[in-house]
C-alpha cells in the first residue's frame, strides 16, 4: 500500500494531497490556478502515480503560497508513501522533447534533497502564471520528498512547452525511480542498508 495523504494548512494556504504510487496517472487537481492544474495533471499521468489536489490559497496576493506549498505536500505525501524505499529501482531519468522544448530530468530518491536546476524561460509569464513559480515547485518538492533532483532546458523558445516539458521529464524520471525493481527483491538499494 505505496499510499500517502497529507493536509497541510498555515495562515496562507489550506491544502489536501492524497497519492497512489501504485496508481495509472489518475488526476484530480484544483488549486485555483489553472495553469499549474495542468502541470500537476502532466505530473500525475506521466508518472503513473494518482494525484489529487485540494488547494486553497491567497490567490488574491498571487500564486506563489499556493504553488509552493503544493509542492511541499506532495514532497512530503512521496516520502511517505515510498516509505523505507525497500525494493525500488532509486534512481530515474529522462530526455523529454516537446515541440520546441527538449529537457533532461534525473532523480535520486536518496533522501538527500538538492536541486540543480538549469531551466531559464524566454517569457516572465505564461498567461497569468510567473514562470519562476516552475521552479519554487521543483524547489518545495525535492526538498520535502527528499529527492535529489537535476532538471535541465537543452533547447526551446515557447515558455508553455519548456514548463511542460520540465514537468513530464520529472513525471517520467519519477516513475522510473518508484517502479520496484523485480531483480532487488524485498532489499534497500544502497550499500548503506538504509536511504
Amino acid at each position: 500500500m505505496r499510499k500517502a495523504s497529507i493536509a497541510r494548512k498555515t495562515a496562507e494556504t489550506d491544502i489536501r494531497v492524497e497519492i497512489d504510487l501504485d496508481g495509472a496517472g489518475a488526476y484530480d487537481n484544483r488549486t485555483g490556478v489553472g495553469f499549474f492544474d495542468h502541470m500537476l495533471d502532466q505530473l500525475a499521468r506521466h508518472s503513473l502515480i494518482d494525484i489529487t489536489v485540494r488547494a486553497e490559497g491567497d490567490l488574491h496576493i498571487d500564486d506563489h503560497h499556493t504553488v509552493e506549498d503544493v509542492g511541499i505536500a506532495l514532497g512530503q505525501a512521496l516520502r511517505q508513501a515510498l516509505g523505507d524505499k525497500r525494493g525500488i529501482r532509486r534512481y530515474g531519468a529522462c530526455l523529454l522533447p516537446m515541440d520546441d522544448a527538449l529537457v533532461r530530468a534525473a532523480l535520486d530518491l536518496s533522501g538527500r534533497p538538492f536541486l540543480v536546476w538549469k531551466v531559464d524561460f524566454s517569457a516572465p509569464k505564461i498567461g497569468s502564471f510567473d514562470v519562476e513559480l516552475v521552479r519554487e515547485f521543483f524547489t518545495a518538492f525535492a526538498m520535502n520528498g527528499g529527492v535529489t533532483l537535476h532538471v535541465e532546458k537543452l533547447d526551446g523558445l515557447n515558455a508553455h512547452h519548456v514548463a511542460e516539458a520540465a514537468f513530464k521529464a520529472v513525471a517520467r524520471a519519477l516513475r522510473e525511480a518508484v517502479e520496484p525493481d523485480p531483480r532487488k527483491g524485498d532489499a534497500v538499494p544502497s550499500t548503506k542498508g538504509a536511504l
